[in-house]
């Protein structure tokens, strides 16, 4: 029997993940990585960014109120 956890996004995401995310391609993330309008996780050698960043940015580029985990918007 599958579940729908297999179905959701991960945690944290690669930049080709949260380029299709976005639907942008994987250098539009790149920059957004290096001037640090996404934060990143690093993890040993390997970076990645969390879906709810990627969510937040994209909210804040469609001028709508972000709602952190904490329930109040910003």
């Amino acid at each position: 029997m599958e579940t729908n956890a297999t179905h959701e996004t991960p945690l944290l995401l690669r930049a080709e993940e949260a380029a299709r995310l976005l639907s942008v391609g994987r250098s539009t993330v790149f920059k957004l990585l290096a001037s640090g309008k996404l934060p990143t996780v690093k993890i040993g050698r390997a970076v990645r960014v969390r879906r709810v960043d990627v969510e937040a940015w994209a909210a804040r580029q469609a001028g709508e109120p972000v709602v952190p985990s904490g329930g109040r918007a910003t």
